[in-house]
């Protein structure tokens, strides 16, 4: 079982690493918390200091995690304030409109590096500070999207695609170093990115259900999570599908 007693949360401010960050502070886990809104991630964390007792440790950065130049940076200053790092949270990322993607190189690849390459960029430096201590986890939220490209948010899906086959490579790569590489996929989840969406449906879930799965996995160090774990029996089908047939499917 992996202690989640430091540890730090990149994005932040999204609703389902808020629920994450709460279920971990009720626990008695010090955080360092990143995310980019100033205003909402000041509010966080002191809604996270009221939650937790006097001797637990509480902070945090506002930063834009597309700037890659300030990643060792937030990395060696959470460090230095939880004392040493035990688990990593990466949660940050935008739902893109296809049809925008689709108009705009430029909206493409902006999508792109948030989804994706700033993700990457984040998890080499934190991997090679985990393989140098021999001990830890790292999880990054990708999503079933990720398992098949489909036409409705191809843009999204192959970024998330993308981070899921890094980080298939970097779970292997790390098995002999006592770190955890754990793969969150989760499928519709009720929060303000998924606002325009009709949520009333029984394939809906909820930021805490999935905040309590993300905090199982990391604990127990388990390699790839589908939360709720139903969608990895909708995957398997959706990714048996003929081509010759999927083509002509509207997904």
């Amino acid at each position: 079982m992996n202690p989640l007693k430091r540890v730090v949360i990149f994005g932040a401010t999204s609703a389902i690493a808020e629920q994450v960050a709460r279920n971990l502070v009720s626990q008695g886990s010090h955080l360092y918390c990143v995310g980019r809104n100033s205003q909402k991630l000041e509010a966080i964390i002191q809604d996270l200091k009221v939650r937790g007792g006097n001797s637990q440790r509480i902070d945090g950065y506002s930063a834009d995690l597309t700037d890659i130049a300030v990643h060792q940076r937030l990395i060696d200053e959470a460090k230095s304030f939880l004392g040493e790092i035990d688990a990593v949270l990466i949660a940050h990322g935008t739902l893109p409109n296809q049809q925008a993607c689709q108009a705009s190189v430029t909206q493409t690849l902006r999508e792109v590096e948030t989804n994706a390459l700033s993700v990457v960029t984040l998890l080499t430096p934190l991997a090679n500070l985990m393989e140098e201590q021999q001990h830890g986890v790292i999880a990054v939220i990708s999503s079933v999207a990720g398992d098949r490209g489909r036409q409705s948010n191809y843009v999204y899906g192959a970024s998330k695609g993308m981070i899921s086959i890094f980080l298939q490579g970097l779970r292997n790569r790390l098995s002999n170093s006592n770190v955890d590489v754990v793969t969150i996929k989760p499928g519709f989840v009720d929060t303000p990115m998924t606002s325009e969406f009709d949520t009333s449906g029984f394939l809906w879930s909820t930021p805490e259900r999935v905040a309590n799965g993300i905090i199982n996995a990391m604990k127990k160090g388990k390699g790839e999570v589908y939360l709720p774990g139903f969608w990895r029996g909708i995957m398997i089908v959706i990714k048996m599908i003929p081509e010759f047939i999927f083509k002509r499917m509207s997904l």
